[in-house]
């Protein structure tokens, strides 16, 4: 069996793909090369927690993929050759070398571990559990088959793994990319030999809330009252609160009036908050260091704790704040809450369970976490849970920045003309176009400018089944793939403008059909750079941030009516059905545009890109019946040759003499814009527009 070896240098998103035989790799993990580092990286990891400072030779230091014996494509991306069948359970924030060693002696005691051994940390171990089909029919052929399979395995391993096991295991989303840097243990536990669950061949994703592992209560009074605070922090927090109570009890009392009798108080209140007798000494000295005496301190606190009796019985809080510490504790030991400032949403999932995805928070789900508070004990109202979830005690988390930032560097590679490559098109300006949207795309993401929107897009022509729809769909990466939208409603103006804010890509699916009365509502969400609007049931207007860019599908080729050009459209004629089935590196395709964006590179369209659009959608412009009578009776006149000077209505009066069709008047405006469109001669005066023209008959 083969497992895949990568290593990625961050900053210039470079990386070296191999393999390895399992026996050969853990031969490698017994020792550590001359360079050191992984002892290194040891040494230094308790100096960078609670840092964001990173290892600088972390990137030598190759990730392993036990699932997966990957191989590149001919595009030199990732693809799957084979499925190995093995998934990784992690148990993390061990205390030292004696707790790593008693968790591998554990999980050697079940047959089917294939492997266990000490992570790069030097505090985690890596468990390795082997997985087949039942009855001989070996593993996953298919990489969808594979990612099902595996999703099961994991559960059914941490189900089983989970009660031989000292510490919890860290619950991760099982994919079949779970990996781990290469590490130093030089006795790791490998059986070659070991016997795989048998598992049938999954037709679904796992339901996530038919599993969950409850975590045990904290031990330590103290931090469950104060989730989120240092111990020092804590300790502090309830003296303060013992202070304060030692005061009402003193009225008249004054700082520069005698210590003594505040001692008195102080002690007591101290002593039944727990607190220890050390700690209370050190926050007194540090409140009235320049009129107490330390021996004095110490003493009258030592005597009263001598005398005092029950210990931490009684808080020193009011009631309102106990609640406000306990419900805080709760949800933040239950529960993890996000706010998606796209999605205008609370969102969660439930800690320690296998949970991997962040759902709604409807009231369903607060009435829930309102009873399960309620059973542990917690007097907290309903309001008390939506006064919370509605602060900003819960973070803010936008999804695209999230994804754009962590891209990582570019390796060089053009993928944005490759994904443009994938459309079969006889336009040799497709390539380049595509690119600057693409940049335009990502740029107004990242609101690298608030004046305009991204006001052009692309539109695909071509016959049924050529996968157009799919093709927009796989532009934006699974992560983001939620802010794809093809169902845009032009006849209710507010919530397509909504849409602006809510979505990332909008494919204007079949757009042969949107009418000619919706076109200038369209042209105005395509340059829209924000919007307007009131949000339910509230009161003020507020300005939606602008996301969304625009791309069209459609099978039929005479798509834009408007008479004054269509600069805003890209229009191809797709030829062939679209490749798209590909393996697309989503991180590098965005890291090639954050690179450019960054560098300075144009993302918007000049004149000369414009000039091209005028010219290749010449082909896709609609012909409207008028102008096709027109051409039918008159011809242009050049300015020094003998013609006629005409005004549009006479024009129409004219042409109305050739059909039996009755002519809106109406249309006279547009039709004028028609004649400029075909820059016929034209002169201004007393009688409005003249053009030259001869009368072929």
């Amino acid at each position: 069996m083969k497992v895949t070896l990568i290593r990625e240098e961050k900053d210039s998103g470079k990386e070296t793909l191999s393999t390895c035989e399992a026996n050969t790799l853990f031969e490698k993990i017994k020792s550590e090369t001359k360079s050191g580092y992984i002892t290194a990286l040891r040494e230094i990891l308790p100096a960078l927690e609670g840092t964001h400072a990173r290892y600088e030779h972390i990137d030598k230091l190759p990730r392993i993929y036990p699932a997966v014996e990957y191989c590149r494509s001919k595009d030199g991306e990732h693809q799957m050759k084979h499925y190995n069948g093995i998934v990784q359970l992690d148990i993390n924030k061990l205390s030292g070398q004696y707790e790593v060693e008693l968790v591998k002696q554990q999980a050697a005691l079940l047959p089917q571990t294939f492997a266990a051994f000490c992570g790069a940390s030097g505090r985690s171990v890596k468990i390795w559990v082997r997985f087949a089909l039942p009855e001989d029919e070996g593993l996953p052929v298919e990489e969808k088959k594979a990612v099902l399979f595996h999703a099961h395995a994991y559960r059914l391993a941490v189900r089983c793994y989970q009660p031989v096991l000292p510490f919890d295991i860290t619950l991760k989303e099982p994919a079949l990319t779970q990996n781990c840097r290469m590490t130093l243990d030089e006795c790791p536990y490998y059986n070659p030999d070991a016997v795989p669950f048998c598992l049938i061949q999954p037709l679904s994703m796992p339901d996530e809330g038919t599993f969950r592992q409850q975590k045990q209560d904290e031990k330590n009074p103290l931090a469950r009252m104060t989730p989120g605070y240092q111990t020092a922090d804590t300790f502090k927090m309830i003296y303060e609160a013992a202070l304060g109570r030692a005061f009402r009890e003193m009225e008249n009392w004054k700082r520069d009036d005698d210590l003594q009798p505040l001692l008195i108080h102080l002690a007591e209140h101290c002593y039944k908050a727990g607190i220890p007798e050390e700690e209370a000494v050190h926050q007194t000295l540090v409140h009235y260091y320049r009129q107490s005496d330390e021996q004095m301190v110490r003493l009258t606190l030592h005597n009263l704790y001598q005398e005092c009796k029950g210990f931490g019985k009684r808080s020193s809080r009011n009631k309102e704040q106990e609640t406000a510490f306990l419900l805080e504790e709760f949800l933040n030991r239950r529960y993890e809450f996000r706010y998606n400032t796209v999605l205008d949403d609370l969102e969660y999932r439930q800690r320690d369970s296998i949970h991997f995805y962040f759902k709604p928070v409807d009231k369903r789900v607060r009435n829930s976490i309102s009873i399960c508070a309620l059973k542990e004990g917690i007097s907290a109202w309903d309001r008390d849970v939506d006064r919370f979830l509605n602060s900003e005690y819960v973070r803010l988390y936008n999804p695209v920045e999230e994804f754009l930032y962590d891209v990582g560097g570019w390796d060089g590679k053009d993928r944005i003309r490759a994904l443009a490559d994938l459309v079969p098109c006889h336009n040799s300006y497709w390539r380049e176009l595509f690119y600057r949207w693409f940049l335009s795309m990502v740029a107004h993401w990242r609101g690298l400018d608030r004046q305009h929107g991204n006001s052009t897009s692309p539109l695909l022509v071509g016959a049924q089944g050529y996968r157009k729809s799919t093709f927009c769909r796989i532009i934006l990466p699974p992560e983001l793939r939620f802010g794809y939208t093809d169902s845009l409603d032009f006849r209710s103006k507010q919530e397509a403008e909504r849409y602006l804010g809510r979505f990332f890509l909008i494919n204007i699916d079949e757009f042969d059909q949107v009418n000619i009365s919706q076109q200038g509502f369209l042209k105005h969400l395509l340059q829209k750079p924000a919007a307007n609007l009131r949000k339910p049931y509230g009161n003020a207007i507020s300005e939606v941030r602008r996301y969304a860019s625009f791309i069209g599908t459609s099978n039929q080729k005479d798509l834009l009516t408007d008479p004054s050009g269509s600069r805003r459209f890209i229009c191809i004629e797709v030829t062939a059905p679209i490749r798209t089935n590909v393996t697309i590196n989503y991180k590098q395709l965005y890291a090639q545009a954050m690179d450019a964006i960054y560098h300075g590179e144009r993302y918007w369209l000049n004149d000369e890109d414009e000039a091209v659009l005028k010219k290749t959608n010449s082909e896709f412009e609609q012909i409207s019946p008028l102008e096709q009578l027109f051409h039918c009776y008159f011809g242009p006149v050049d300015l020094d040759k003998e013609g006629e000077w005409l005004t549009a209505m006479q024009i129409m009066n004219y042409l109305q003499t050739k059909t039996k069709d009755k002519l809106a008047i109406n249309k006279v405006a547009q039709f004028g814009r028609t004649l400029q469109k075909l820059n016929i001669p034209c002169k201004k005066s007393m009688r409005g527009t003249l053009y030259h023209l001869e009368k072929l008959g």
